[in-house]
C-alpha cells in the first residue's frame, strides 16, 4: 500500500503569480535560461507529478545557484514550491500554464538539450 499525502496535509505553496498574473514575457524570459528550460523539461518528462527537492535533478552547482534559478522559476510561474522542513521541492504549473498559453509546455517538451 502506498502511503499518499492527501492535499490538505500539504505544506502551502510558496508565493507564485496567479494565472491571471502569468505573463509570457516573464515565463519565456526564465526559460531562456538553458539550466531553468532543463529543470522544467526534467520535471515535464520524468517527474511522475510528485514533487522534487533540488538534489533530484543531480546538478553540479552550489545551492544558492540553484535555489536562484528555482525562485526565478516561481517568481515567473512556471512552478509551484512547497517547503517540507530544511527543503523546497518543486513541481511545474502544467495547468496553469496550458490554460494561459496553450502548447507550450509541448514545446518545452519537445526541446531537446545539446
Amino acid at each position: 500500500m502506498t502511503n499518499l499525502i492527501a492535499p490538505s496535509d500539504l505544506p502551502p505553496p510558496l508565493p507564485e503569480p496567479s494565472v491571471e498574473n502569468l505573463r509570457l514575457e516573464t515565463v519565456m524570459g526564465a526559460l531562456a535560461d538553458p539550466l531553468r528550460l532543463t529543470v522544467i523539461r526534467k520535471l515535464l518528462m520524468e517527474s511522475e507529478g510528485y514533487d522534487h527537492a533540488c538534489g533530484w535533478f543531480g546538478f553540479d552547482r552550489p545551492k544558492s545557484s540553484l535555489t536562484h534559478h528555482f525562485k526565478a522559476l516561481r517568481e515567473a510561474g512556471l512552478i509551484h514550491q512547497r517547503q517540507y522542513g530544511l527543503e523546497r521541492r518543486s513541481r511545474v504549473r502544467t495547468e496553469d500554464l496550458d490554460a494561459r498559453f496553450p502548447g507550450l509546455l509541448d514545446l518545452v517538451r519537445a526541446w531537446r538539450p545539446d
